[in-house]
């Protein structure tokens, strides 16, 4: 009868989408530990369906006039309801930005009970948080695939004594479990971390992979002194991150106004494209982000469930109950180096020490469970086979819906027409001119090809080379340059195709990318017509 059992219990879970799959692993598996050894209590409420089948989140932080309000009005292009902006603290509110048909503002105290809301747990901060939160619905594009968290100013100087009634550092943990990037903002023109932002992104600690970091209003100061800010803020995130990954950080003016110190254009176009594409990348990443943060919960889930099984095994039956609750607590860091050696658990996976002690003072050990074996092993299990099923599932979806992106809003400024990224520039030089743009340079390139003793009018792939290795380019490089230019693939190359070649290499040497295939406009003239032969 046992073994009949255990074999059901082993049958592999099925699960439909992603989404489900989670859903039942943390109702059914993890769950059930977290809520005998007292889980939400200690580090982070339970999770709901709502945070499964959620829309991406974006997570902005800064200190107040940093440009976090106008950076999402800019993503949006378009005001959103409560929006407020100013050079003093004007956002005193957690805003959440969604999708709904029609622009309304939700309060707090209704928004945390609406269960198609990710935002139900955030309850446990109180009034004092409630009155503070308030959710700005509307229909704009780019809310169809992610949802924006706007946040108070972080305040600097005398301002940040001030309480705010809540546990700030607290919701944004919070908040930062839950979401899918966190872009912490920094305004380049004064450059100074407070005391409160340095507690904030330490609260942040182990999101550190969802973190990036914008260096706004960069427009503001010349490129010596813009050097010099962005040393100053990578030293001083390093002593706060503390990690030896070094965060990406991005540099630019988040805003659609005419650049004040327009040296460093270029720059800030390659920095905003490239932090628009690790966004548009979100609603893609959506499922093993969620995949991922499961994870962490469970190995943390797990940690919680030892420390507390082993404070109540030190607990005596009867007397002393008190005083050994206190020897326990001071003694922590020796039960954690106990579980870690009798486990093998990476101290990592632990919870804060000091935190750990400040929580366990306001609970009373004796009425801990002990160990329940079937709940440990149903995690274990999780982790370690329905996990990689899961996997499995998440690159079926990315597969099957390989185009999912943000788009609308200032993401559509950057995709097309001569204001693309890119456009006009390395092998899109000369993309609209009538001319062939390898025209230009063809005399100096003729000189170099006819010292190559051209026979028919043709220079070997032997002779071709000695003059391409003088880029010093490798060899991967210019091998994929030879195939673009050797465009009638018959293992020489013609005038055209050598001038073609050297374009090329200059395409490269000055750090642009090589294309895949030869765009038409560099196709040589007397070959455009072999093109479309080919093509027929």
């Amino acid at each position: 009868m046992f073994s009949d059992r255990n074999r059901d219990k082993k049958t592999p879970e099925q699960f439909q989408d992603v989404s489900q799959g989670l859903k039942k692993l943390y109702r059914t598996k993890l769950f059930p530990l977290e809520d005998t050894y007292q889980f939400h209590d200690f580090h982070s409420p339970s999770l709901e369906d709502a945070d499964f089948d959620n829309k991406p989140m974006v997570l902005l932080v800064g200190q107040y006039s940093t440009g976090k309000t106008t950076f999402i009005r800019h993503l949006m292009e378009q005001d959103f309801p409560g929006m407020r902006i100013g050079p003093e603290p004007t956002t005193d509110s957690f805003i959440a930005v969604m999708h709904g048909d029609q622009d309304g503002m939700i309060p707090g105290n209704a928004l945390v009970v609406d269960p198609k809301k990710p935002f139900r747990k955030l309850n446990a901060f109180g009034n004092a948080f409630l009155n503070r939160f308030m959710c700005a619905q509307m229909p704009n594009p780019v809310l169809e695939s992610i949802s924006i968290i706007d946040t108070p100013g972080i305040l600097s100087g005398e301002k940040q004594r001030i309480s705010r009634g809540y546990d700030f550092a607290a919701v944004l943990e919070w908040f930062a479990e839950r979401v899918d990037r966190i872009i912490l903002l920094f305004d380049a023109h004064k450059l100074d971390i407070s005391d409160e932002f340095s507690e904030v992104i330490r609260a942040l600690k182990n999101h550190e992979d969802k973190m990036r970091v914008v260096l706004n209003k960069a427009d503001q100061i010349n490129t010596q002194q813009l050097m010099r800010v962005y040393g100053a803020l990578m030293w001083s995130l390093g002593k706060i991150i503390n990690t030896p990954e070094v965060v990406r950080v991005y540099i630019g003016s988040f805003w659609a106004q005419p650049l004040l110190i327009a040296d460093n254009r270029k720059l800030f176009e390659a920095e905003e494209q490239d932090l628009f594409q690790d966004i548009q990348g979100l609603p893609r990443n959506a499922a093993i982000r969620k995949l991922n943060d499961l994870i962490k919960r469970a190995r943390l889930a797990k940690v919680h469930a030892y420390i507390i099984i082993s404070l109540k095994k030190e607990m005596p039956s009867v007397f002393g109950k008190e005083n050994k609750k206190k020897e326990l607590i001071a003694n922590l860091g020796e039960t954690y180096l106990k579980i870690e050696r009798e486990h093998q658990i990476s101290p990592g996976d632990f919870p804060k020490l000091k935190k750990m002690q400040e929580l366990l003072a306001g609970h009373d050990f004796s009425k801990f469970p002990t160990m329940k074996p079937k709940l440990l092993e149903a995690v274990e299990d999780m982790l370690a086979n329905d996990i990689a099923r899961l996997m499995t599932l998440v690159r079926q979806e990315e597969a099957a819906m390989p185009s999912q992106a943000v788009h609308g809003g200032a993401f559509e400024g950057t995709m097309s027409g001569p204001f693309g990224h890119g456009y006009g520039e390395g092998a899109g030089e000369g993309i609209d001119e009538l001319e062939w743009v390898v025209a230009r340079d063809k005399p100096s390139y003729d000189e170099i090809f006819y010292t190559l003793s051209p026979i028919n009018g043709k220079v070997s792939g032997a002779a071709a080379k000695k003059e391409m290795v003088k880029s010093k380019l490798p060899n991967t490089v210019l091998g994929k340059i030879w195939k673009l230019a050797d465009v009638d693939k018959d293992g020489y190359l013609d005038d055209e195709e050598f001038a073609l070649a050297n374009h090329l290499i200059r395409v490269k040497l000055e750090g642009h990318e090589l294309p895949g295939k030869l765009p038409e406009h560099l196709v040589p003239p007397s070959k455009r017509h072999q093109e479309i032969d080919m093509g027929e």
